[in-house]
């Protein structure tokens, strides 16, 4: 009776080695599902905000425009002013909404992991301020003159991208700590937004609304232009950004000691991929203006869905912050139409509660 009663208690034999490489597989099928699923619903939600506005278009419409203008066709008289509205005004505009959204997020993303600081933001090392002083300092030159929408735009990423390569290349050399390197952006923010008030306390009336106006964030002026060259650096960033996934992985969670240990060349990579994640959030400030929040928010919405591994981290983060950015500038339409509220101004009402939200109600979203 006793040897029954061993043989029953006998505990269970551990688990085959095989297991645990099946649960982990199971895990990223998981994991890949959720993108899909989140690509489906950042295209359904496209195509739903092109038909909000005061010109009523259904859902078909839309559908039909876009297969139009990709797979030519006759165009019916009738369809003419809903085709126009939809390719030359909506579309542009929510493709860029999304696709800045995604950038910003995926900038974020980069230097969160890269610093090992979950309130770090795309401007963290004066990347937007920087950019609206040069915005700002081009315009004040300008004065009454008639003034080429690519002057702003150039002026804003020429002084961006200086003042990044100046904190890289200064952190490198002086081969500085994380601390430190967040220190010199705080104090490089404050410069920049006192230059601009500057700026904006001895320009004209029409040079300050202008500034003003730039500052705000939009994307009411978006053209196909502005699409496709933010799109291209969109899609060569991400594929870079997830060839270096694992490196990101290790120096993120593990520390540059430890990286340094499994082969990664934590220098080169910090260096590299801020360097990437400020060219990101440049380019959007310099076609889009200032947007805040969206490159703080859109990775911990991801993280606290998909998890912290960046193999999957990054692509969900690009789909979670545009799609924030695109529901940002549907609200920025519809809550006082006719007229629109600028994207930026709205993504702050949005972002910041939602923000608060996570942090009273997730404890471990910022660790």
């Amino acid at each position: 009776m006793t040897a029954t009663a061993t043989r029953r208690t006998r505990p269970s034999p551990p688990p085959e080695p095989a297991a645990a490489p099946d649960r982990a597989r199971r895990r990223d099928a998981g994991k890949l599902l959720l993108i899909l699923g989140g690509t489906v619903l950042s295209a359904l939600a496209l195509v739903v905000s092109v038909t909000i506005g005061t010109v009523g278009i259904g859902f078909l419409d839309v559908v039909e425009a876009v297969r139009l203008r990709i797979f030519g066709g006759t165009l019916e008289a009738d369809f003419a002013q809903a085709y126009a509205v939809i390719t030359e005004l909506r579309l542009p505009r929510v493709l860029l909404a999304f696709i800045a959204g995604a950038a910003l997020s995926v900038s974020g993303v980069l230097m969160q992991g890269l610093l090992r600081n979950p309130l770090v933001s795309p401007f963290t090392l004066g990347v937007s301020p920087a950019a609206a002083f040069g915005a700002a300092l081009v315009i004040t030159l300008a004065g009454t003159n008639q003034l080429s929408p690519w002057a702003t735009i150039g002026g804003a990423l020429v002084t961006s991208l200086a003042v990044s390569a100046f904190v890289l290349v200064l952190a490198s050399v002086r081969r500085m700590a994380v601390a430190t390197l967040l220190l010199l952006g705080i104090a490089l923010t404050q410069i920049f937004e006192a230059l601009t008030s500057a700026l904006q306390f001895t320009a004209s009336e029409n040079t300050l609304q202008a500034i003003v106006r730039w500052t705000f964030g939009s994307v009411n002026d978006a053209t196909w232009t502005d699409v496709q060259i933010v799109g291209a650096v969109v899609l060569l960033a991400l594929p870079v950004t997830l060839w270096f996934s694992k490196d990101l992985n290790a120096v993120a969670f593990a520390g540059d000691d430890a990286a340094r240990s499994f082969g990664v060349n934590v220098g080169v990579l910090r260096v590299g991929l801020i360097g990437l994640a400020v060219v990101l959030a440049a380019v959007v400030v310099s076609f889009c203006g200032i947007i805040g929040f969206v490159g703080l928010v859109g990775p911990h919405i991801a993280r606290l869905v998909i998890g912290a591994d960046h193999r999957h981290l990054l692509p969900f983060a690009a789909l979670s912050g545009g799609l924030l950015l695109l529901v940002a500038d549907a609200v920025g339409r519809t809550v006082i139409a006719p007229a629109v509220v600028p994207v930026g101004i709205v993504v702050a009402f949005i972002g910041g509660p939602m923000f608060v939200y996570l942090i009273l109600t997730r404890k471990n979203a910022l660790k």
